[in-house]
C-alpha cells in the first residue's frame, strides 16, 4: 500500500524558500507606507501575491521542481488529501510534532548563538573604547605638550625589533612610552641579512639612517611558535608556505643548535634556539653597511634581550662589536653588559 506523503518535510521546503525569497523581495519592493524616522525602528514587507507564504519568485522556484500549473494543481490537490489522512494516522502526527519541535528549538538555539557572537564583539570593543578614553584621560591630557613635541618629530633612542606574539608586547613589558622606541614585529624576531629584501630591512634603514637611534634592540621570547616552526621544518624548504619561508631566515641558528644541543628534548632544543637566533640575528644587523660603520663609531649599540614569560624574568646582553669575530665567514658573537631580571 502506497505511504500518505509526508508533508513536514515538504513544509520546511516551503518555509525555507518563502524565508529567503519574500526577505529579498521585501528588501528591493519600494514600501508604500511612510518610513519611520527612528532608526531603531524597521518596516518588513510581506510579499503581496502569495500562496502558502509564498512569494512569486518561490512560485517560479515551485514551478521548476513540479512542471506545468496543471501538475501544480494535482499536487496541491493530493497534498490536501495527505493532510486528512495524516490526522487519522497517529504515528505520523507523534513524528510530525518532533520534528517541528526539533526544527523550533534548533531555531532558537542558532538565534541564541547569533546574539552571543554579535554582544561578544560589541563587548570586546566596548572595553577598547574605556581603554582608550582612559589612556586619553591619564596619559594624553595629562601629558599635552610631550604629545604636542611628538606631534612635529620623534627622537626614540631605541630601534626595537620582538616578535609578533601576542603575549610578548615590548611596551607593556619594558614600559616603552609613546616616542621611546620606533619598533617593527614579526614572526620570531628575525633580522634578515641585507641581501635578502624585506619591511624588516625599511624600518632598519628609517630607524638608523633618518631618526638615528643609538640603540638596536633584538627581544626574543620563550614558548616561540616561530622557532618551533624554525627547527621541526624539513630540509627541503616549502615555498608555498609563508612561515616556512620567513622563519629559514633563522637556518644557520637551526644548525647551530642541532650541533650543540642534538642529544636534547625538541622542547630544550627550540630553547636554546630561541637564544641563538637572537645572536644571529645581532650578526645579521652587522651585514647593513651604515649599521656596522655607526656601530665601529661607537654611536651605536645593538643588544639582545630574552623574555621568558613562563616565569617572567628576562635576559639582556650587548654586542661587543671589538670582540666579536664579524670579518670571516664563521662568525661568532662576543657580548657584554649581561644582565638577568627577575
Amino acid at each position: 500500500m502506497r505511504r500518505p506523503l509526508n508533508y513536514v518535510y515538504l513544509l520546511r521546503f516551503l518555509r525555507l524558500s518563502w524565508r529567503q525569497n519574500g526577505s529579498a523581495m521585501a528588501a528591493l519592493r519600494p514600501s508604500t507606507a511612510p518610513q519611520p524616522q527612528d532608526c531603531s525602528a524597521v518596516t518588513f514587507l510581506r510579499p503581496r501575491n502569495s500562496f502558502l507564504g509564498l512569494s512569486r519568485t518561490s512560485l517560479g522556484i515551485t514551478r521548476q521542481i513540479y512542471g506545468s500549473r496543471e501538475k501544480l494543481g494535482k499536487f496541491e490537490e493530493a497534498h490536501l488529501r495527505s493532510l486528512g489522512s495524516n490526522k487519522s494516522d497517529p504515528t505520523l502526527r507523534v513524528e510530525a510534532s518532533r520534528d517541528s519541535a526539533g526544527l523550533a528549538q534548533e531555531i532558537t538555539n542558532n538565534n541564541k548563538l547569533g546574539v552571543n557572537k554579535i554582544e561578544q564583539g560589541l563587548d570586546l570593543f566596548g572595553e577598547m573604547k574605556n581603554r582608550f578614553l582612559s589612556f586619553k584621560r591619564h596619559k594624553y591630557l595629562e601629558n599635552s605638550e610631550h604629545f604636542e613635541k611628538l606631534s612635529k618629530a620623534q627622537a626614540p633612542k631605541f630601534m626595537v625589533i620582538a616578535c609578533a606574539d601576542s603575549r610578548v608586547c615590548p611596551s607593556t613589558i619594558l614600559g616603552f612610552q609613546p616616542g621611546d622606541a620606533f619598533m617593527i614585529r614579526n614572526v620570531a624576531n628575525l633580522v634578515p641579512p641585507v641581501e635578502r629584501p624585506s619591511e624588516t630591512n625599511a624600518a632598519l634603514e628609517f630607524a638608523v639612517n633618518t631618526l638615528e637611534v643609538e640603540n638596536i634592540f633584538v627581544i626574543g621570547h620563550s614558548c616561540c611558535g616561530g622557532i618551533q616552526a624554525l627547527m621541526s621544518m624539513p630540509d627541503e624548504i616549502d615555498r608555498s608556505s609563508f612561515i616556512r619561508n620567513w622563519v629559514v631566515v633563522g637556518k644557520k641558528a637551526r644548525l647551530s643548535t642541532k650541533a650543540v644541543a642534538a642529544n636534547l628534548s625538541f622542547d630544550q632544543q627550540c630553547r636554546h634556539c630561541e637564544k641563538e637566533s637572537i645572536n644571529q640575528s645581532i650578526l645579521n644587523l652587522l651585514t647593513y653597511p651604515w649599521i656596522e660603520e655607526r656601530v665601529g663609531k661607537g654611536v651605536l649599540s645593538i643588544h639582545g634581550g630574552y623574555y621568558d614569560f613562563t616565569k617572567c624574568t628576562f635576559e639582556k646582553w650587548t654586542l661587543d662589536y671589538k670582540r666579536s669575530n664579524v670579518d670571516k665567514e664563521g662568525r661568532r658573537v662576543s657580548i657584554k653588559d649581561q644582565a638577568f631580571w627577575c
